[in-house]
């Protein structure tokens, strides 16, 4: 529980002083019409500012409060399901996509034009894929870990979810004798 809610915290604070760089550095550039994104490393990695209503890709556009409540529901099991955790790595897991869902609820609740109807902020650009921020990456991150996790039979109660093959037999073979073939 204790890192579960350690990975939670650091990845929203991570997540919410990123984009105030991004609102205070990047969003000024934008208005005065910059010379657009800020190229870190050539085409490879740019710094892109966008306020997203919609989810990952930009789908679902303007369905911000159906987002909002789905972000909810995913913190609420996530808490719920904590006391229950016997496993470090799913904990790290649950705590980054806790974090990450927490990162961009905030900005759902508190950005324009109100409460459960806010745009996230999304800075971080890769060629051939959306822009996304902080909060993104450790939603997929954890995402991943969690099927890996599962992949290799790790119980998020820290039990293995198979019993290891055995290289004794259940029973001792006994040698056949020749008037038994």
């Amino acid at each position: 529980m204790i890192a579960l809610i350690g990975v939670a915290v650091i990845v929203v604070i991570v997540d919410q002083i990123a984009k105030a760089w991004a609102v205070r550095t990047m969003l000024p550039r934008m208005s005065a019409g910059g010379d657009g994104p800020i190229e870190i490393i050539g085409n490879f990695l740019k710094l892109t500012y966008v306020e997203n209503t919609g989810a990952a890709f930009g789908l679902g556009s303007g369905l911000t409060v159906v987002f909002s409540l789905i972000a909810l529901g995913v913190v609420i099991a996530i808490l719920r399901m904590a006391p229950r955790l016997g496993s470090l790595p799913w904990a790290i897991a649950l705590g980054g996509l806790l974090g990450g869902a927490v990162g961009n609820l905030v900005d759902r609740l508190t950005r324009e034009p109100g409460p459960g109807r806010g745009y996230v902020v999304d800075f971080i650009e890769l060629p051939y894929w959306p822009v996304f921020n902080v909060a993104d990456m450790f939603v997929v991150g954890s995402a991943i870990l969690m099927v890996v996790l599962s992949i290799r039979g790790i119980d998020y109660r820290g039990q293995a979810n198979a019993e290891p093959a055995s290289s004794e037999p259940d029973e001792p073979i006994e040698p056949s004798s020749p008037e038994s073939r």
